[in-house]
């Protein structure tokens, strides 16, 4: 009989969660958000995965309180880190922020557009102070990056 997994030997598993209004990415405002759509954000988002020998997760939810059941559900290790894109969320949900605190996963905080170059009220993160960093502003890309980031993050600290 074999020894239990470690956490070491086990597959980091990386959670990708999509705020709302996200699943209309291609067709909604392509001028700020881009054509790519969501479905080709995950399946890049698959491929990196294997690339880099972790398990990925993606889902998306217009509500904060599917969002928020999403977070919760990250606990006790099932997941060891995440990338996260709460779209507005991130500028108006204390609740989202509060599930990010209570779950203590550490997650990259993702954008498609520069949201310091946006309207006012979309300029703040209630996130950020949470995130073990931020990328914004580069489409698609945002997330490739965050992927790439919280896992060589994650192998860092191991």
């Amino acid at each position: 009989m074999s020894a239990p997994a470690t956490r070491r030997d086990t597959p980091l598993r990386i959670a990708v969660l999509h705020g709302p209004n996200l699943n209309l990415l291609g067709e909604r405002e392509p001028a700020i958000y881009g054509r790519t759509t969501l479905t080709q954000i995950d399946a890049s988002i698959v491929v990196i995965a294997a690339e880099l020998d972790v398990q990925v997760e993606c889902c998306q939810h217009n509500g904060e309180g599917q969002l928020i059941d999403a977070i919760q559900s990250w606990r006790a290790g099932r997941i060891h880190g995440a990338v996260v894109n709460a779209a507005a969320y991130t500028h108006t949900s204390l609740a989202l922020r509060d599930a990010l605190a209570a779950v203590a996963v550490p997650f990259v905080e993702v954008h498609l557009s520069n949201i310091h170059a946006r309207e006012p009220e979309r300029r703040h993160s209630l996130l950020a102070s949470l995130a073990i960093g931020m990328i914004c502003g580069f489409g698609a890309d945002s997330y490739r990056l965050g992927l790439r980031a919280i896992v060589g993050r994650l192998r860092e600290n191991a």
